[in-house]
């Protein structure tokens, strides 16, 4: 099978790459994107930004130049049930940016995993209150990417997968404000943000160290469980 991942960073793709063979750049017009064999499949990995415009647009040109079986949107995500846990992974069964409803197909698993809906939102999560809210509509999780990924797929018709791993727990605030520091390229300015935490250093640089640390772990995790699983 040709499978299509899509992810905003390639930094979420870590645990993937280091379970994949054959591994060599590809030419395509994004900010990153790389052919590799994962499981047995051949696989082009895109990563093109943060958000629904920039993942529409990788999944878009990917799709056109790769022509794959089936379509994967992949990466992070913050937990929206209180019982998900950092790193966890949730492979989702449908997926809703508000105005448009995607189904999503199932994978096969042996690994531990949560399946649900996903909620598709065009900013960071930023409090508690807030995932509680989205919550209430059924969602398990939240991040930025898969509605968009999953229209694409839905134009060409191709089955689509959501597989994410949990960096921010339900109960949480963030200090940092991400959504503020997200360049229109699809990057979050990283001098911004740490301008923004040294102002605050006793709460918010801990939680960039924190923040650094559960996205290695979590990304190692869905790493092997993608190495591992069957679409």
């Amino acid at each position: 099978m040709r499978l299509l991942f899509v992810a905003s960073d390639p930094m979420e793709y870590a645990g993937i790459l280091a379970r994949s063979a054959d591994l060599r750049p590809a030419k395509l017009a994004l900010n990153w994107a790389r052919s590799a064999r994962i499981g047995g499949h051949k696989a082009l990995l895109v990563a093109n930004g943060v958000g629904p415009v920039r993942a529409a647009a990788a999944a878009e040109t990917a799709v056109a130049a790769f022509r794959p079986n089936a379509v994967v949107s992949t990466g992070f995500c913050g937990a929206l049930d209180p019982e998900l846990a950092i790193a966890d992974v949730v492979v989702g069964t449908s997926v809703s940016d508000g105005t448009h409803h995607f189904p999503l197909r199932p994978v096969a698993s042996g690994a531990p995993h949560r399946t649900g809906a996903i909620c598709s939102i065009n900013h960071v999560a930023q409090t508690a209150a807030e995932k509680a809210r989205l919550h209430a509509s059924g969602a398990i999780a939240v991040e930025m990417e898969a509605a968009a990924v999953a229209g694409c797929a839905a134009t060409f018709r191709l089955p689509v997968y959501c597989v994410r791993a949990v960096t921010d727990l339900a109960g949480e605030d963030l200090a940092n404000d991400f959504s503020k520091a997200l360049r229109p390229d699809g990057h979050f300015d990283t001098m911004a943000i740490l301008r923004s935490a040294l102002r605050h250093p006793w709460v918010r640089v801990p939680e960039l160290l924190r923040l650094q640390k559960r996205c290695v772990r979590a990304a190692c995790v869905r790493g092997e469980f993608i190495a591992d699983c069957r679409f």
